[in-house]
C-alpha cells in the first residue's frame, strides 16, 4: 500500500487552492517582483530543487545513498535534506528550497518596512536571502541590516544577487547560532536599537528568541515570527498531523499562545505564506 503523500509533504503555506494561489501570485505578485529577487528565487530552486516526493521502496541497506544515517531514529539528514525511512525504507525528502518566504509576503514585508520608516532591522534566520534582499531594497540607503543565520554558504549563494541590486552594503551578516548572537548583541550594546526583526529560523526557539528581540527592539517597533500557521496544523489535531512536523507543530502553539497573552505586545496574526505574526512592542 503507498503511503499518502498528500499527507506527508503538504503544500507550503495555508492557502491550499492551487488556482487561487497562482492568480494571486501571477497577478499581484510576480509582476512586481525586483528582477534580482525573481533571478533569486529561482536560483535557488535550481540548486536546492522544488518541492517533490521522491521515493526509494528496497529492502537492502542504505549503502548506495551514503548519507548519514542514524539507526536510532526514524529520519536523518544531509545537507538539510530531511529523509524519513521505515522498516522496507521509504525516502522521502523535503527540498530547502521551500524555506524561503513566498512572493506575496516578501511584498507584505516590503509595504510594512516602509510604511514604518524603518531604518534598523535584524533578521534571525538568512537561508539564501529573499526576505534579506526584500528588507535591503525596502529600508533607505543608510538602513543597516543585521543578519543572523548559522549556515553561510546558503547566504553566499544569494549574495550574488544581493550585490547585483546594490545594496549589500547595507548588510551586516553574521555568521552564528541564533540565540548566542542575539545574547552578544545585547552584550555589546544592552540598549534597544532595532525598529524590525523578522524570525524565520529554529521553531522550538522562538519562545527563547522573543526575550532577547523585546530587549533588542525598540519601544515602537515590530518583531515578526514566520511560519505561525505551520501548513495549517496548528489547527488540527496532533494524529493527522505527520510526524516529522509535530515539534515544530507543539513549539509554534506554545509560541502563539503566549503571544496572545503577552501584555508588553500587541499582535496581528496575519495569514499570509506559513502565517506571520506581527508583534508590536508596548513597553
Amino acid at each position: 500500500m503507498e503511503p499518502d503523500m498528500e499527507n506527508l509533504i503538504p503544500s507550503k503555506g495555508i492557502l491550499k487552492n492551487e488556482e487561487l494561489k497562482k492568480y494571486i501570485f501571477e497577478t499581484s505578485a510576480y509582476p512586481r517582483e525586483h528582477e534580482e529577487l525573481k533571478k533569486l528565487r529561482e536560483a535557488t530552486v535550481h540548486k536546492y530543487g522544488n518541492l517533490v516526493t521522491k521515493i526509494i521502496y528496497q529492502q537492502s541497506t542504505l549503502f548506495a545513498l551514503s548519507l548519514c544515517f542514524d539507526p536510532t531514529k526514524i529520519h536523518f539528514t544531509y545537507q538539510g535534506i530531511l529523509i524519513l525511512t521505515n522498516k522496507r525504507y521509504l525516502c522521502l525528502i523535503m527540498c530547502r528550497s521551500e524555506m524561503e518566504v513566498p512572493v506575496d509576503e516578501g511584498h507584505f514585508l516590503s509595504m510594512l518596512l516602509k510604511m514604518m520608516n524603518a531604518k534598523n532591522t535584524l533578521e534571525l534566520g538568512v537561508f539564501t536571502g529573499y526576505s534579506l534582499l526584500t528588507t535591503a531594497l525596502a529600508l533607505p540607503e543608510d538602513g543597516r541590516i543585521t543578519a543572523i543565520d548559522i549556515d553561510k554558504e546558503s547566504y553566499e549563494m544569494g549574495l550574488e544577487f544581493i550585490k547585483n541590486a546594490g545594496v549589500d552594503h547595507k548588510i551586516n551578516f553574521i555568521q552564528s547560532d541564533g540565540l548566542q548572537a542575539l545574547d552578544k548583541l545585547l552584550s555589546e550594546n544592552p540598549k534597544p536599537e532595532f525598529d524590525f526583526a523578522f524570525v524565520d529560523a529554529d521553531k522550538p526557539n522562538y519562545v527563547h528568541a522573543l526575550e532577547r528581540l523585546m530587549k533588542l527592539v525598540k519601544v515602537g517597533g515590530i518583531i515578526a515570527f514566520d511560519n505561525t500557521l505551520w501548513f495549517g496544523f496548528v489547527a488540527e489535531e496532533e494524529e493527522t498531523v505527520p510526524v516529522h512536523l509535530r515539534v515544530n507543530r507543539k513549539a509554534l502553539m506554545e509560541l502563539n499562545k503566549r503571544l496572545a497573552s503577552d501584555p508588553r505586545i500587541e499582535i496581528s496574526q496575519v495569514s499570509i505564506g506559513d502565517g506571520v505574526t506581527l508583534c508590536r512592542r508596548l513597553v
